[in-house]
Formats: C-alpha cells, sequence, structure tokens
C-alpha cells in the first residue's frame, strides 16, 4: 500500500485560505458579525483591568464608598455585557463553521460521483474518506479556533501594549522583559508542533486507507492466509500514529510549564519593581492600583502569545487540508455528457468498430476490437482473466471512455 505523505509547507498559503473563504460568501452577513464581535472582545477585555485601577486608586484610597458602589456596579454591567458578547461569538463561530463545511462536504460528495472510475482504481478509498470526513471536519475549527481566534487575540493584545504604555511605560517595560524568551519558545514549539501535526494527519491518512481496503478485500487477504503479514504492517502503522501523537503531547508538555514560568517571571519582576518604591518610600507615581492593574495586564497578554502557536497550527491544519480538498475539487476527470445519445427508447443494436483502449494508456487491454450484436441476439464473452470482457462492458456503460475507434448503440455514436 502507498502512504501518502504530505509536507505542512508555509503556515498559511493565502491562495487556499482566499479560496476557503469563498465558502463563506453566503454567509458573509453572519461572518462579518464575527469579526465584529471578535473584535469587540478584543476591547472589551482589557477594560476590567483599567477599571479596578480607577476605582482602587480613586475611591478606595480616598474612601468614596459611593464612588466605589457606582464602579462596582459598571464592572459588573462590563462583566455581563463581556459574557453576552464570548456567547454570541462562541454560538456564531461554530454555528459558520458547521455551516459551511456541510457545504463544503455536499460538493466534495457530488464532485466525486462524477469522476471516472480511472480515478477510483487508482486512488484509495480510506484516502477519499478522510477527504470528506476528517479533512472536512478540520476545517470547522479554522473559523471557529482559527481565524476569529487569532484576529480577537491580536486586536486584545494591541489594545493591551497601548493601555498599558499609556499608564507607565517603565511598569510595562519591565513587566514585558521576559516577552523575547517567551516569544522565542513559542517560535520554537510552533515549529516542533507543526511537524507533529503533520505527521499526525499523514498517519490517520494512512490509517484509514489500510483498514478500508483490507477490510473491503478480506477475502483476498484470507484466500492467500495473509492475515500474520497484513497484521504487522497495520500494526506498523499503527505504531506510527501512536508516535506521532506522542510527539505532539511532550511537546505540549514541555511549553506550557515553560511558557507559565516565563509569565510568572515577568509578574515576579513586575511586583519587585512596583513593590521597592513603597517600601523604601520612594515617589516613584506606581499605586496599588497600577500594580494589581499590570498583573492582570500581564497575565491576558502571555495567555494569547502561549495559545498562538496553537492558533497557528489549526490554521495551519485547516490549511493543509483545505489544500487536499481544493486539489480533489479541482480534478476534472469526470466522464463529460456529450449528449450524443440520450434516446427515449433503446433497440438494442451494439456495435464495436476499431476499439483502442487502456487502463493506463500504455498496456492496451483492447486492440481493435470489431463486432456486433443485433437486438434480442445473445452473444457470450469467453476468455481468460484480464482478456477484456469486463472492459467492454464498462465501455459500454461510458464507465471509461475509450483510446481509439467507436462505439454505436442503435446505429448513435456513444463515445
Amino acid at each position: 500500500m502507498e502512504q501518502e505523505k504530505v509536507n505542512s509547507g508555509n503556515i498559511v498559503d493565502f491562495k487556499v485560505l482566499r479560496r476557503l473563504l469563498k465558502f463563506a460568501k453566503p454567509y458573509q452577513g453572519r461572518f462579518y458579525l464575527l469579526i465584529f464581535l471578535t473584535v469587540a472582545l478584543g476591547i472589551a477585555a482589557p477594560l476590567r483591568p483599567l477599571l479596578i485601577q480607577l476605582t482602587l486608586d480613586n475611591e478606595v484610597a480616598l474612601g468614596d464608598y459611593q464612588g466605589m458602589v457606582e464602579m462596582i456596579i459598571i464592572l459588573i454591567g462590563l462583566l455581563f455585557l463581556q459574557s453576552v458578547i464570548q456567547y454570541s461569538h462562541t454560538y456564531l463561530s461554530g454555528w459558520l463553521g458547521q455551516y459551511i463545511i456541510r457545504d463544503i462536504r455536499t460538493q466534495l460528495y457530488n464532485h466525486l460521483v462524477r469522476l471516472r472510475l480511472k480515478f477510483f482504481d487508482r486512488t484509495p478509498i480510506g484516502r477519499l474518506v478522510t477527504r470528506n470526513i476528517s479533512d472536512v471536519e478540520t476545517l470547522a475549527d479554522v473559523f471557529s479556533e482559527g481565524l476569529a481566534a487569532m484576529v480577537g487575540d491580536l486586536f486584545q493584545l494591541i489594545f493591551i501594549l497601548a493601555i498599558m504604555f499609556y499608564t507607565d511605560w517603565r511598569l510595562a517595560l519591565v513587566s514585558l522583559s521576559t516577552f523575547p524568551i517567551l516569544l522565542l519558545s513559542t517560535y520554537i514549539f510552533k515549529e516542533k508542533i507543526k511537524v507533529a501535526f503533520n505527521d499526525v494527519r499523514n498517519a490517520v491518512s494512512n490509517l484509514n486507507t489500510f483498514v478500508q481496503e483490507h477490510i473491503t478485500g478480506m477475502s483476498i487477504v484470507q484466500i492467500f492466509g495473509s492475515e500474520k503479514r497484513e497484521y504487522r504492517k497495520f500494526e506498523e502503522i499503527n505504531r506510527e500514529h501512536r508516535r506521532a501523537n506522542l510527539k505532539s503531547v511532550l511537546y505540549y508538555s514541555v511549553y506550557f510549564p515553560v511558557a507559565e514560568i516565563i509569565s510568572a517571571a515577568g509578574i515576579g519582576l513586575l511586583v519587585w519593581y512596583g513593590a521597592r518604591g513603597v517600601i523604601h518610600q520612594i515617589d516613584t507615581g506606581i499605586t496599588l492600583g497600577m500594580l494589581i492593574a499590570f498583573i492582570m495586564y500581564i497575565q491576558m497578554f502571555f495567555r494569547p502569545i502561549r495559545l498562538i502557536a496553537d492558533r497557528f497550527n489549526t490554521l495551519q491544519l485547516g490549511i493543509v487540508s483545505s489544500s487536499r480538498i481544493l486539489n480533489l475539487l479541482d480534478n476534472d476527470e469526470h466522464i463529460p455528457d456529450n449528449g450524443k445519445h440520450d434516446p427515449d427508447h433503446i433497440d438494442g443494436k451494439v456495435e464495436f468498430k476499431n476499439v483502442w483502449f487502456a487502463y493506463n494508456e500504455r498496456d492496451y487491454v483492447l486492440k481493435d476490437i470489431s463486432f456486433k450484436v443485433d437486438p434480442g441476439e445473445t452473444i457470450a464473452l469467453v476468455g481468460a482473466t484480464g482478456a477484456g470482457k469486463s472492459s467492454i462492458i464498462n465501455l459500454l456503460n461510458r464507465f471509461y471512455d475509450i483510446n481509439r475507434g467507436s462505439i454505436f448503440v442503435d446505429n448513435k455514436e456513444i463515445v
């Protein structure tokens, strides 16, 4: 069995992405609403630390109970609004993803049933099942967890940075001092997990192909007593699948603790720098509310960075799956309906005239075959296996097109 091996290539293939986004065109109103909700989430989240800072520095520090109550009410209102936006965003992204993959799967299946039998002769059915099920399902994550989430994270990062530097540029620089280390570790993780995910997808496709082929051809396996040999092949493919998954698990188990340590180090430096002025009674202009707000900013800032590798790989997996699906949709090996023979009634006269046919364009199965069958006449096709008996019937049914010659039904050429 030929095992599939597809390299992941670049993270984002914009040509494929543009074609993929065309499937969202029937739902462009909801798609634009999803983008709006994504931006709104990115802006609303950083407002919470800002409100807490203002409450601590203005109302709590001055003992303004009434003002504190008003700020708490505003904060609760913001949390409620953020929850509504988050619910709408999650539901809409899932809804959009499911409707789009429904359309893609329908279009893909409709395309498959129109392809020539020659295509199915050389393409493992398990691979086609993977395209129609697993690869299409992966595309749902592109819309629900890939594009939308990345746009939201980007806006949130920009907004947080703007607030941090506007509030106090010194605290901002201290807080972000560990950011280059996190960025480097994230890049290394992204590259490693990209290869691991690609190996997983290839292993899944090969596993599906092997299982489908051998279950379908189980009679052949048992006739030749090949159960043990095929079982050993299955074990090897299954081990590859396990190794690919364990490799991705290993990268996750290393990266996220490292990212947490780097994030904690940033918070530690922030607390050290901000608290030393209070301890030594130095007027640095840093207040308690500002310090607490910056701790929250750092947690909110580092979280999307930790997840960005996942976001990129979700998008990249979707691009790989999209490329496979689009390549299949671009396959034009269908039998054209030339309208040469579409009668209401068939008498049954069949004539093959100098017909040449080969499955692989080189080794001819039929060579200059000519015969005629009159209506009501019965003939027998006799010959050894591979002599071309089934090929004649397949050509008559137009499952394949001939290389040379003509086939007539009721004196009308059908190919």
